[in-house]
């Protein structure tokens, strides 16, 4: 059941209960901004990655500002992406099983869609429920880009897997999915160039044997946060699918650039806010966000706002903070802001977003594709 929202709007920072999401509107709306000028820069199309907000709200905003659709992970976040006013939607992810495959085909009646496949069986199923659905689907073929997950092998594998796409009716072959997700945190500034080369020429490879083929490739699709100057800048990347942009967080805020310091430009602009329910020693404080309300495989959230605090563990409803000598006092229900570890599935823990500007509530935003993973 969705819980009624922390805050009500106009009220002051103070009175949001906890915990809650919060969102910086102004540092939010700075990195939508900058996001969008990039892919401008670049001449490419910017589809943002909805795995991260999961909110049409959020949608809508980056549509504002040109976004062409949404990428997502699931059926389910595109139903409730095209539920909210999303009309061009790319399922970045192969969909496999029945159940799935009969709500892609509902779906591709309503909206633009298109979905990414790596399999020549899956392949003939998504043709058969396009016709069975009077719908077209648009595939793009995903390449393994070095990541080692997703995708067909490079070169000719890939190109016939494209050619079966193109002979199947109801599909309209795309182009390429090529997203390498683990060169996103990669921390060197040139070790991700690197890693984003290689893919690189993994897309080069695969062009070729279209070409060979007499098969035109109408797009090439991916990039991230952390490599999206590198894939704008290739001349091969068509279009950026960058997701965390809108938020950041503690991880890629470890990302460094070409001098060897943490990047800057986007600035964090989602925190969780949290309580402190106990002082049991002057150098120990407990606050009420714990691994229900924040994940940690990325590692744990940063203090924002007091250097001397630091966040050192975390058990199901309690966050333990180490508290410094320098440390302003943290008595007892007094607030503090916590960046995220990792927004991603952070924010798949929460209801809401509070959005605040000038220390007011000015926006509450449902997240409402949280835990929607069919």
């Amino acid at each position: 059941m969705t819980q009624p929202p922390p805050a009500r709007i106009g009220d002051p920072l103070e009175a949001v209960d906890t915990p809650a999401l919060l969102v910086d509107l102004e540092a939010f709306e700075a990195n939508l901004e900058r996001m969008a000028a990039a892919a401008r820069g670049f001449g490419v199309r910017l589809r943002p990655h909805a795995k991260t907000h999961k909110s049409p709200a959020v949608a809508l905003r980056q549509a504002a500002l040109g976004a062409v659709g949404q990428c997502c992970q699931k059926v389910a976040e595109a139903e409730i992406l095209a539920a909210g006013g999303i009309g061009d939607i790319l399922v970045s992810n192969q969909v496999v099983g029945a159940s799935k495959l009969e709500r892609l085909g509902a779906l591709a009646r309503r909206v633009k869609l298109a979905v990414c496949a790596d399999d020549v069986g899956n392949v003939a199923d998504l043709s058969r429920v396009a016709l069975s659905y009077d719908a077209t689907l648009t595939v793009f073929v995903e390449i393994d880009a070095g990541m080692g997950r997703c995708g067909v092998a490079p070169g000719e594998p890939a190109a016939a897997l494209a050619a079966a796409v193109a002979a199947s009716p109801g599909l309209v072959f795309g182009g390429l999915q090529a997203y390498h997700g683990s060169a996103q945190h990669v921390r060197g500034h040139s070790q991700r160039g690197q890693a984003i080369a290689g893919a690189g020429e993994r897309v080069r490879e695969t062009l070729a044997a279209l070409e060979r083929r007499g098969l035109p490739c109408p797009l090439v699709t991916g990039a991230g946060t952390g490599t999206f100057g590198f894939e704008g800048a290739s001349g091969l990347w068509g279009e950026l699918q960058c997701g965390s942009y809108a938020f950041m967080d503690a991880d890629y805020a470890r990302n460094l650039d070409e001098a060897g310091k943490p990047i800057s430009g986007f600035r964090h602009s989602l925190f969780l806010w949290a309580t402190v329910m106990s002082r049991p020693a002057a150098d120990r404080a407990v606050c009420d966000v714990g691994l229900k309300s924040t994940t940690t495989e990325s590692g744990l959230p940063v203090v924002a706002d007091l250097a001397d605090v630091t966040y050192r563990g975390a058990s199901d409803e309690h966050g333990a903070l180490t508290v410094g000598p320098k440390s302003a006092p943290l008595p007892l229900g007094s607030k503090i802001r916590l960046i995220p570890g990792h927004c991603d599935p952070t924010i798949n823990l929460h209801d809401w977003y509070v959005g605040v500007r000038r220390g007011r509530v000015e926006a509450l935003w449902p997240i409402a594709a949280r835990g929607a993973s069919t």
